[in-house]
């Protein structure tokens, strides 16, 4: 890659504000700010407050003290997806019209019932997708457009799920490059997508108007990011990623899946399991330094 080109270098660092950052974060904020500063590159910020019953204005706040805290400048405005929801369903129609989506009804307890007697008769487990959870059965797949409609028109709620198997036959094979580091100038190779490991995803959630899947492939074309800086656990979902690229016409940035911070158990860091946030670490006396440091970076 040209020095010119890396000097055009747009990174990001996406937290969504349903709790305080933790040193998995500080890790991805800082090779994300590290490799737009030795790049000449841009780092922009994106609140992902995509799930009302989640997300509040206070995390928001302590994400940016914290970011300025670690010394990490990026590019203003900051852009909030809750501010950006017109654009997720622009793009989300363009797969309705294009008959690649379809309403789902099923609540989650149900298809927990259903898939768990289908494992008690097979004695097999059911099958996975790549973070674990079961795919969806298609139960709703194949019902008429009348049936579909009716039940809309009553109320009754739904989520919208993209028809993978069709959707990924209409792309044709994808893959990704996939950087050996953060900076764009590191060695590449080409990964080959698999999104139909990934079932039936959904697009548009009932509780939510968008979705994790469909909101970030929009808002990286939307925000010119060439360069996807992001932790490993997010490295499988890349094939559902350019699947919705490779449908709406959308362009295709680099990838770098960083290693992730883990704890004394061997698991990674999360909110959901309480990690030690940063703030904590911070009023513990720790520097910048150490965090730097704790999270296995040069100084």
């Amino acid at each position: 890659m040209s020095r010119e080109a890396a000097c055009a270098a747009v990174f990001r660092f996406a937290p969504s504000p349903n709790g305080h950052l933790h040193l998995g974060h500080a890790l991805s904020a800082l090779v994300n700010a590290d490799a737009a500063r030795a790049c000449g590159g841009k780092l922009l910020l994106r609140i992902e407050d995509i799930d009302p019953a989640r997300c509040r204005p206070e995390f928001e706040t302590a994400i940016l003290e914290d970011l300025e805290w670690l010394g990490i400048d990026f590019e203003r405005p900051v852009w909030r997806q809750s501010e950006h929801l017109d654009l997720h369903r622009e793009r989300f129609e363009i797969l309705e019209r294009r008959g690649l989506v379809y309403p789902c009804f099923c609540s989650r307890a149900t298809l927990n019932r259903a898939i768990a007697v289908r494992e008690a008769q097979s004695g097999e487990e059911w099958p996975r997708d790549p973070d674990g959870a079961a795919l969806y059965p298609g139960f709703c797949r194949d019902l008429t457009a009348n049936e579909t409609t009716a039940r809309i028109g009553a109320g009754e709620s739904h989520a919208w799920r993209l028809r993978v198997a069709q959707a990924s036959a209409s792309a044709g094979p994808l893959a990704w490059r996939e950087h050996e580091s953060a900076e764009p100038s590191s060695p590449w190779s080409n990964v080959a997508a698999d999104p139909l490991a990934w079932g039936d995803v959904i697009l548009l959630r009932r509780d939510a108007p968008s979705s994790y899947h469909l909101a970030v492939t929009v808002d990286d074309a939307a925000q010119d990011v060439t360069q996807v800086v992001r932790g490993n656990d997010l490295r499988a979902a890349t094939s559902l990623h350019r699947l919705l690229q490779k449908l709406l016409a959308l362009p295709e940035p680099s990838y770098h899946h960083h290693r992730l911070v883990l704890d004394e158990d061997g698991r990674k860091l999360s909110k959901s399991i309480a990690s030690t946030s940063l703030r904590e670490l911070r009023a513990s006396g720790m520097t910048p330094l150490d965090i730097r440091r704790r999270v296995g970076l040069c100084a």
